[in-house]
């Protein structure tokens, strides 16, 4: 089972989060997200367990859970899917923000 860790401290490392996890049965992976550009880790990652029973366990056991002066927030992962936020979104032939409706040559007269 897939699990979701978040508010982890940026100074745990990979092999922490799996120590801590391994109280409750087999680690299969560990995956701390990184900012893309610093390196730093985001504070979020996904831990894969073996046995869903032992993944029930860890999640009950460790949800709220103080580490490193942080209480971890610990779940099932959702699936991943396809709806990314942020980034650039192509509005068509629609207008942005109605900001072809606020032009003047529009044929709007201004001079009234």
């Amino acid at each position: 089972m897939k699990i979701y860790v978040g508010n982890i401290s940026r100074d745990a490392s990979e092999e922490d989060i799996k120590t801590l996890f391994e109280e409750y049965g087999e680690v299969v992976s560990v995956k701390l997200i990184r900012d893309n550009a610093t390196n730093a880790l985001k504070g979020f990652g996904f831990i894969e367990m073996s046995n869903d029973s032992e993944s029930e366990n860890a999640i009950e056991a460790l949800n709220g859970k103080s580490y490193k002066d942080r209480p971890l927030t610990v779940s099932v992962a959702k699936p991943k899917t396809d709806d990314r936020r942020g980034g650039f979104k192509s509005h068509g032939n629609k207008p942005f923000n109605n900001r072809d409706n606020n032009r003047r040559d529009n044929n709007t007269n201004y001079n009234r």
